[in-house]
């Protein structure tokens, strides 16, 4: 098991979280580096990331959650998260593939029926599905909420 911290990220960060969240492929927009929080290696490298994302004035997301893949299974999404959720924003929405579903959910959240979805979810959940079945994924995108 590695020692690390979490702390805010730093401004001369940007590109590494950048890159580590192109690195693991999850999506690349809204990367705003004042959001993050980062866990970082004893040599005060990047090594996990998260932030909560605002989309418009009412809707928050809990997104970029990115472990360096040679730092998996150590715990760092789950301690990010909970850093995140302790004095976050509610209702807080988050995006995952089907399968990361029962992971958000021993955090509280809790997969939303198209209907219950914010119209912006809506689209992205639209777009999603296109994608997956072109790509023949046996996934599908899960929009969750914490109440």
């Amino acid at each position: 098991m590695s020692t690390f911290n979490l702390r805010p990220a730093r401004e001369t960060e940007a590109t590494t979280i950048k890159d580590l969240i192109h690195a693991v492929g999850i999506n690349p927009m809204g990367l705003d580096w004042k959001r993050f929080i980062v866990a970082v290696n004893a040599q005060d490298q990047i090594i996990a990331t998260g932030q909560i994302k605002p989309h418009g004035s009412d809707i928050q997301e809990l997104a970029s959650i990115a472990v360096l893949p040679e730092y998996r299974g150590q715990g760092l999404a789950r301690l990010i998260i909970e850093y995140l959720l302790n004095d976050g924003p509610r209702p807080l929405y988050l995006t995952c593939v089907s399968s990361l579903g029962p992971f958000y959910e021993k955090f509280g959240f809790r997969a939303l029926e198209y209907d219950e979805m914010p119209r912006y979810f809506q689209r992205i959940s639209k777009l999603a599905g296109l994608v997956f079945l072109l790509s023949s994924r046996d996934e599908k995108l899960l929009v969750m909420k914490l109440q």
